[in-house]
């Protein structure tokens, strides 16, 4: 018999993740919606006016290249445009009607969604988010392959 071995960092954040994204996942399917979670950071930056790939990096939690490509997902589920600006080299992501539509449905969803975190928080009696915002914060000071560096360094 094999023993279960003690899961790393990342195997317990993609654990988590994939149970909230599943469970969020089967509510929007029991609202009769075609949506994916991984859109709503990107809705919720453009509901908070954001208006380019940019400028949701800039108050998203995600890489610029993630957002780049749920925002060319969701262009082709019709939840956004992208609008030509004047120099032609760039453009501005707006709403399309659906997109809007799909915003006021799921907003009352996403209070829920934050209310159910709190109420998760308060069982495992951990501030979950926090300690992953503070987690980021430190990773951002040094990042996870200068900390194996200098660990590595220390053992040598």
């Amino acid at each position: 018999m094999v023993q279960k071995i003690k899961p790393g960092l990342g195997e317990l954040l993609r654990l988590v993740s994939e149970k909230v994204e599943q469970g969020a996942e089967a509510h929007y399917r029991l609202m009769g919606l075609r949506y994916r979670a991984r859109y709503t950071p990107i809705l919720r930056a453009i509901q908070a006016g954001a208006d380019s790939v940019t400028a949701i990096t800039a108050c998203a939690h995600l890489t610029q290249g993630a957002i780049s490509q749920t925002v060319n997902a969701m262009e082709v589920d019709g939840l956004i445009r992208r609008v030509p600006l004047a120099d032609g080299r760039k453009s501005r992501l707006e709403l399309t009607p659906h997109g809007h539509h799909m915003v006021e449905t799921l907003t009352r969803h996403w209070a829920t969604t934050f209310a159910v975190i709190e109420e998760l928080e308060m069982e495992i009696g951990h501030p979950l988010r926090r300690v992953l915002e503070d987690t980021a914060s430190a990773l951002a000071r040094l990042d996870f392959s200068e900390r194996l560096g200098r660990m590595k360094a220390r053992q040598d």
